[in-house]
């Protein structure tokens, strides 16, 4: 029945993104999911439901799938990030400081997270299907040592921060901070963490960070194909335990990736798109708070 719903939505007639003619990744598009296994589409699009079956019984599935758009919606999100002559997608700039950070209208989105997390590696899963659209990314912590903007259209721009922890800038604080207390546009910051080897020192310092702030943010959980199942829950379910008990400003569900994989890159795609207001879910998300934010964007 899934794997018929996903052909229904990308029959021949249905508006596709058409992809740059430089190489894309092969997932880049849903339309590259139809002809896989179900399973295997299953987990591109909703990679909880691999980790799902070895949950205890006892575990409250719900704050994993408060967030759980239809494919329709995640092929409205996934146009967004398709550039063409009307809607460009592009590196705009570079900032070392906040007094640099360029004055834009659009709804703002930025990912921060420890050095060698998978920031840049994430964001260039996100622009796939415009793979001219530069991202750096480099295999040595802390490359990135500036705040990087990329315009999506006139839709949104999302921010790539330096990392934290490990080979970070000197003046990270003081250059992650401000931005994160006063960018008007900012509607959401996403804090990464690996999956791999769970919550760290460092992330927790970042957490209360963002804590302090008071302004939404959201978990995401990297690398999610590397190390072993139990490993992966282990982490997961300590990282749920940390955000039910020392957060009220985080959303309740982790959102797991796999840059390499390209697991929820599309279900992440569809959540920014909802959250800085660029498309409306066909079914809301089945969080009201979540929802009524989206809406008052």
């Amino acid at each position: 029945m899934f794997s018929l719903q996903l052909r229904l939505w990308l029959h021949p007639g249905a508006q596709v993104c058409v992809v740059s003619r430089l190489k894309a990744h092969r997932l880049a598009s849903l339309q590259n999911t139809v002809a896989l296994p179900q399973k295997k589409t299953q987990s591109l699009l909703y990679p909880f439901s691999q980790v799902e079956p070895y949950l205890d019984r006892s575990i409250d599935r719900t704050q994993f799938q408060l967030f759980h758009p239809s494919v329709e919606d995640m092929l409205k999100a996934e146009k967004l990030f398709c550039s063409s002559p009307s809607h460009k997608i592009d590196y705009y700039i570079s900032a070392e400081r906040m007094d640099h950070a360029p004055v834009m209208k659009q709804p703002e989105v930025c990912f921060i997270g420890r050095s060698n997390v998978g920031k840049s590696s994430l964001i260039k899963a996100l622009f796939s299907l415009t793979p001219e659209v530069e991202v750096r990314v480099s295999k040595t912590p802390g490359h990135t040592k500036k705040m990087n903007f990329f315009r999506v259209g006139k839709a949104f721009t999302i921010v790539d921060m330096p990392g934290y922890g490990h080979k970070a800038p000197k003046d990270f604080v003081d250059m992650v901070e401000p931005y994160l207390y006063s960018r008007k546009n900012l509607v959401r910051t996403f804090l990464l963490v690996d999956g791999s080897v769970g919550l760290q020192k460092a992330d927790l310092i970042a957490l209360e960070m963002c804590e302090e702030i008071r302004r939404p943010y959201v978990m995401v959980v990297t690398k999610i194909d590397k190390g072993t199942r139990g490993v992966l829950l282990s982490n997961l379910m300590h990282l749920q335990d940390a955000v039910k008990t020392h957060t009220s400003s985080c959303f309740p569900q982790p959102f797991l990736l796999s840059s390499l994989n390209f697991w929820g890159i599309y279900l992440l795609r569809c959540f920014i798109a909802h959250i800085t207001g660029s498309i409306t879910l066909t079914t809301p998300p089945t969080n009201s708070n979540e929802g009524a934010t989206a809406h008052n964007l």
